[in-house]
């Protein structure tokens, strides 16, 4: 330490007149006790991917830099928090494009996520007044036909919620009023009344052909016995009857073998029966292979897999519902591409 009249000089910083002033600090835009942007874009990025522990051991791994867990938990969470809030900036900024119509391809699919719940009103020790659930996650994307570019959303609440989503994806894609969107997903009841909500005339939806054909798949085993060849040669007729539109047919099939009960109680060939008679208008597989649209919907069970499940369904791992909201909308902004952007908003 050296003085100089008022003023006093050390390695970190000076005091002028009273006032400190911390040079370091001000060039690397950092306070005391806090971590750099470029810091915490590292914590973050590892922390997306994989667990905060193992985000912690990476950081020392290759840079040298020892940060707590609890520290990379919460410039992880705030970071995703500001993602939430920029997601829902963009869904109430969206406007119609103008220009000529394109041909979209939308999918939605759910997902469980692990949660954890705690009574608010419990005294003491909240932790023994936890309990443990599963909540849905519901991912959706839109993508125009023939391009690579997909646009996700997530949302965990009600089916609404993931409809206006969905048509928030689907606007920022370049839906107008002269473009078509085309739905494929399983068969939930839910995501065909979003898409008939949300999309309207627009819109077509079409049950995926592979969840159909695993019905079929199952109540083969009913209606032609342990046969393999004939159970083989039995299912690929109503897939080819499926594909050609005679749906009729097939419950004609399904007719003699089932047992007409409900949930569990009902075999394969009611469950199958149910499901095709339950959706009429959304098996028109013919339509869509002449337009060259896709009959199944690989593209969102992919990315639910890659965006939802990689980093929300480690073992072991359970989260309060509003921070897997966080995250997952922290997985999905970087699924589109805007992770760069973020950053650079931030800095």
């Amino acid at each position: 330490m050296t003085t100089y009249g008022k003023v006093r000089l050390c390695e970190r910083c000076l005091t002028v007149a009273g006032h400190r002033i911390r040079p370091f600090s001000e060039n690397a835009h950092i306070h005391c006790r806090d971590y750099s942007l470029p810091l915490q874009r590292r914590l973050v990025d590892f922390a997306s991917d994989s667990s905060f522990a193992t985000a912690s051991q990476k950081m020392e791994e290759h840079y040298g830099v020892i940060v707590p867990e609890s520290s990379v938990r919460a410039i992880t969470l705030g970071h995703a928090r500001c993602m939430s809030e920029q997601s829902k900036a963009s869904l109430k900024n969206c406007q119609e494009c103008v220009g000529e119509g394109k041909q979209l391809i939308g999918e939605m699919d759910g997902s469980m996520i692990p949660v954890v719940l705690f009574d608010e009103e419990a005294e003491g020790d909240k932790r023994k007044a936890r309990k443990v659930d599963w909540q849905e996650a519901k991912l959706c994307l839109v993508y125009e036909q023939g391009s690579c570019d997909k646009r996700h959303r997530v949302v965990m609440g009600e089916p609404g919620e993931a409809g206006d989503q969905w048509l928030s994806c689907a606007i920022e894609q370049g839906l107008n009023r002269q473009s078509s969107i085309h739905c494929v997903s399983d068969g939930a009841k839910w995501i065909a009344s979003q898409a008939d909500r949300v999309f309207a005339s627009q819109g077509s939806f079409l049950v995926d052909y592979y969840h159909l054909c695993e019905y079929i798949a199952d109540a083969a085993k009913e209606c032609i016995g342990k046969d393999e060849k004939a159970r083989k040669k039995w299912t690929d007729e109503q897939k080819t009857r499926m594909k050609a539109g005679e749906s009729e047919r097939v419950l004609a099939e399904l007719e003699p073998y089932r047992n007409g009960k409900v949930g569990k109680e009902a075999n394969k060939s009611e469950e199958c029966h149910r499901y095709i008679r339950n959706r009429p208008g959304q098996f028109d597989y013919q339509a869509a292979e002449a337009a060259n649209l896709p009959i199944g919907s690989g593209e969102i069970e992919s990315s639910n897999r890659s965006v939802v499940q990689t980093r929300l369904k480690l073992p072991g791992a359970w989260w309060k519902p509003e921070h897997a909201h966080d995250m997952l909308n922290l997985r999905t902004l970087r699924a589109n591409g805007d992770w760069n952007k973020y950053w650079k908003a931030t800095g």
